[in-house]
């Protein structure tokens, strides 16, 4: 019997070293992680300078510059996808070598000096003494309650809600600025008078006249308030929390750019200083494919050449639905790098244009977003009572201001015919 006990002990023993050297290579595995991602934070803030220095001097960041931000995100995300491994491997590793977890009867029974004795002697009987309960239930209170032996299975990570993609703001061209107010020059007429002039006559005049335009900068914010403890708990829960708070500044920003309406704090949207669609140009029996080239044409008689088309899901999903006769689809979508497209141009379907509305326009020299301060997130304890609670404040904010220049260039209008 104890020649028996001591290679049960001796197993144990081995087990409990595997695990031992286990958990140390997790853990300085997850030192090495932590440690990697600190370095790839720094190449992003010298890479993230880089970009704005060539945002300032050529209006845009340079395919380089931008392809090496690429790789140090994607390397991020791999990083931080193998963190999360480890650190819930360590915490399925504790709770199975945790010995003071409540022990289920069969479990105390199988491990009882009866029953280990029976099973030496391969004969006799096995009691164990239980307390009389008049029904075994899931509650954690009560004679009958297990329910605290009964350990839940927690699914890894979190849930998130659904993610809108945000393109309005690619296809308008990037700015910054210093001031809570950008101003410029708008040209508000031109009449043309140039013609072919005899030698030594008379020249015509033309007449150009301008306007001085001013936007505001304005400030899109919201707070979360949180636990220290929970933040403190729960492994990249923080990080979750701040890319959730990016993404509320991001939704808002994405409907602001596209419909605010000036007032109070909001911005002077797209849709609503854009040139209405002419009604003189559409036909009988045009469908949705045709109305957007006619859009497009418009856009090309004000002397400008339309770089996108921004349409509701739906909407969108009709064009690429729509079929002939036999049934075949009319629209055969090629997707380009990603992106898809109608009449050589890149199409945004946001669920922040109305469903049955469309917009094209000239969105790359047309209009432009100047950013004060950038969608950043703060966390501090220095809030109400805070720091008697053990609560933290997290904010997110951004500081912006968006200038139309050529609010001709762009159109906007209903595919159902609004012709009273």
């Amino acid at each position: 019997m104890g020649r028996y006990t001591n290679l049960a002990h001796k197993h144990e023993f081995g087990r409990k070293s595997a695990d031992n050297a286990g958990r140390l290579d997790d853990t300085l595995e997850i030192k090495a992680l932590v440690k990697a991602l600190n370095e790839r934070d720094e190449e992003i803030k010298i890479f993230a300078e880089k970009a704005s220095s060539e945002i300032k001097e050529h209006g845009k960041i340079l395919s380089d510059t931008q392809g090496i931000l690429e790789t140090l995100s994607k390397g991020g995300i791999a990083l931080n996808e193998r963190l999360v491994e480890l650190e819930q491997k360590m915490a399925r590793r504790g709770a199975a070598n945790d010995d003071q977890a409540e022990k289920s009867i069969g479990e105390q029974f199988t491990e009882s000096d009866d029953f280990t004795g029976l099973a030496a002697k391969g004969r006799g009987i096995a009691r164990m003494n239980v307390k009389a309960v008049t029904s075994i239930t899931s509650s954690t209170t009560g004679t009958g309650g297990v329910g605290a032996a009964i350990q839940p299975t927690r699914v890894p990570g979190i849930i998130s809600g659904p993610d809108r993609p945000f393109t309005i703001r690619d296809l308008i061209m990037p700015g910054r600025t210093g001031s809570n107010s950008v101003e410029f020059v708008q040209e508000s007429g031109f009449q043309n008078m140039a013609a072919p002039v005899a030698e030594t006559a008379l020249k015509p005049q033309s007449d150009l006249s301008f306007e001085l335009k001013t936007t505001t900068v304005k400030t899109i914010a919201h707070w979360f308030l949180a636990s220290k403890q929970v933040l403190a708990d729960i492994p990249l829960l923080q990080s979750y929390i701040n890319g959730r708070a990016i993404f509320g500044l991001k939704y808002v920003e994405e409907n602001q750019i596209l419909a605010g309406d000036g007032t109070g704090q909001n911005l002077l949207g797209l849709i609503p200083q854009a040139t209405p669609f002419n009604e003189s140009l559409r036909q009988a029996g045009d469908t949705k494919i045709d109305l957007l080239r006619r859009a497009i044409l418009q856009v090309r008689i004000a002397e400008y050449r339309a770089s996108g088309i921004v349409l509701n899901p739906v909407d969108w999903a009709d064009i690429e639905l729509q079929k002939d006769e036999q049934g075949r689809y009319i629209w055969v979508n090629v997707v380009e790098g990603g992106v898809p497209r109608l009449w050589k141009l890149p199409v945004v379907d946001t669920t922040a244009v109305p469903e049955g509305e469309f917009l094209v326009g000239a969105f790359n020299i047309a209009a432009q977003v100047f950013d004060r301060e950038d969608a950043a997130v703060e966390v501090s304890t220095e809030d109400s009572d805070n720091f008697r609670k053990n609560m933290v404040t997290i904010r997110a904010e951004e500081r912006l201001a968006m200038a139309v220049y050529r609010p001709e260039s762009f159109v906007h209008g209903e595919f159902a015919d609004t012709t009273p």
